[in-house]
């Protein structure tokens, strides 16, 4: 299995490929482009990839794509089956590359099965494909779990925030509604906002600063369970008219294997007093027993 990657533009004397093994059968393909090939972008990722394939030796069996944007670069090559897995409507998202909506009619032309991200997804595309699936999200219920535990320890970056927090992980990008986080921080500064994950496609200064709001930065995987089990409250603070997509879906699985029992009447409380969009999951404290 190879992943095409998006280039990047740091290459210092002409453009090259990299693939690297990143498990065993599976392999990373990174386009390294300068900048001064932006505006032969294209034509660039077209020739990249072609000799991937070649030294590879791959004959595709299937085309899987996760944006149309690369059907630029990949349209002439053939396979038995071709994939388009729509997680989000690209389209609404800010910097969004013109001409998308146009890639994403010649793709589903060609697509034989489309994937959704989510019912609400699948509902406004149903209609532009014969062969199209909702593709509902999941969660690793044992992995988020642990967070339960009492063995789980704060991490240093996280442990020297104040309590109560509240806790928020994921990609902070522009559908983050960040008068409402600035808001909250004005209304409750006894509360502690922490945010973890990567600042994308949006410029670090306009996120609200105060003492009491904690970037953390992007973790892995396997350390969100500790970060999650320092929290008091979990929050999803998208904004109202974001391209949310699914995000809030796919999001929300994750953080309930984490939360405690629950208090419905703390959970209207919070949600009202504080100005808390969204869902939001309460966990109490290690001590009480779990609700059966």
């Amino acid at each position: 299995m190879f992943f095409v990657e998006e280039p990047l533009f740091d290459a210092i004397d002409r453009p090259h490929v990299t693939v690297t093994e990143a498990a065993p059968r599976v392999y990373v393909v990174v386009p390294h482009l300068a900048e001064s090939d932006r505006d032969r972008e294209t034509d660039i990722q077209r020739s990249l990839l072609d000799d991937a394939i070649a030294a590879e030796r791959i004959a595709p069996d299937v085309l899987w794509y996760y944006t149309p944007m690369s059907l630029r670069f990949s349209d002439h090559l053939n396979a038995p089956a071709v994939v388009y897995d729509c997680m989000d409507e690209l389209s609404n998202f800010a910097g969004a590359p013109p001409g998308l909506r146009e890639a994403e009619r010649a793709l589903l032309r060609r697509a034989g099965v489309v994937f959704t991200g989510g019912r609400s997804l699948y509902e406004a595309k149903k209609h532009l494909h014969h062969n199209i699936h909702p593709f509902p999200s999941s969660v690793d219920i044992a992995h988020f779990a642990a967070a339960r535990s009492s063995a789980v320890s704060d991490p240093p970056d996280q442990s020297a925030v104040p309590h109560p927090r509240i806790g928020f992980f994921g990609v902070i990008d522009e559908r983050l509604d960040r008068a409402l986080i600035g808001g909250l921080s004005d209304l409750r500064p006894q509360y502690h906002l922490v945010l973890v994950g990567p600042i994308v496609k949006i410029d670090p200064s306009s996120l609200p600063r105060a003492a009491n709001i904690h970037y953390l930065g992007q973790k892995t995987y396997a350390e969100l369970p500790q970060y999650l089990a320092g929290w008091d409250v979990a929050m999803l603070p998208f904004a109202p008219m974001s391209p949310l997509g699914t995000s809030v879906r796919r999001r929300r699985p994750s953080i309930l294997p984490a939360a405690g029992p629950w208090s419905p009447h703390r959970l209207q409380m919070l949600s009202i007093r504080t100005a808390i969009s969204g869902s939001v999951a309460l966990r109490t404290p290690r001590r009480s027993s779990p609700r059966q």
